[in-house]
């Protein structure tokens, strides 16, 4: 994945070292002893959905920074990850040639993260990098099963009844939304299998 981070980061950042520890930082967060889902194999999935969904992209720089930043910070009890993890951006772009207003973008895309399902200021990319991120709901039955058990990992300090009863409210809030998806491609491909998952792990509590 280093190969990825250099292509995108070295023509952006004159300072080799910092992008290297920075790759580095990002290496070790995403692989902390906590991680189950949220981990370097999140960020290369998103990254491949960025390939698969080019043709959507807007700013594909942008989207490409604010996937390696989105999850950097990742502390279940807390509800600061997505404020954390766009400052972190910031610290790093603050040192490229990237302009002011795209740095702004890469960290607002991040921040948007704290609440898919809320209404959001409109900005190039924000609909499919909200949508590529909830992509897993709407996975083949059995990687789904495998993501929730990955977020009851991740959890796993958690007493079993606080976390069902978590989890329940989260499941029924993503299944009140009207709609899942905020772009046409992905919710005509994902929405209905979305559901039907998320429906069979509320069932199963």
């Amino acid at each position: 994945m280093q190969t990825r981070w250099n292509a995108l980061v070295n023509p952006l950042m004159p300072d080799a070292a910092r992008c290297n520890s920075t790759y580095q930082q990002l290496s070790a967060a995403y692989s902390g002893s906590g991680r189950y889902y949220h981990d370097l194999r999140h960020v290369q999935a998103l990254l491949d959905t960025v390939d698969e969904y080019a043709g959507m992209v807007v700013d594909r720089e942008v989207v490409e920074l604010a996937v390696w930043f989105h999850d950097a910070v990742y502390n279940y009890l807390s509800s600061e990850n997505e404020a954390l993890s766009a400052e972190l951006a910031r610290q790093f772009l603050a040192h490229s040639t990237l302009s002011a207003e795209r740095q702004a973008r890469v960290a607002y895309l991040i921040e948007c993260t704290t609440r898919h399902a809320a209404a959001h200021a409109p900005a190039p990319d924000l609909d499919f990098f909200l949508d590529a991120d909830l992509r897993v709901l709407g996975a083949e039955p059995a990687d789904y099963a495998e993501y929730a058990q990955q977020i009851r990992q991740e959890y796993r300090l958690v007493p079993a009844v606080l976390y069902r009863r978590g989890r329940r409210k989260v499941l029924e809030q993503l299944l009140a939304a009207p709609a899942l998806y905020r772009t046409a491609a992905f919710h005509d491909r994902f929405e209905a299998a979305a559901r039907r998952n998320l429906r069979a792990e509320l069932n199963g509590w």
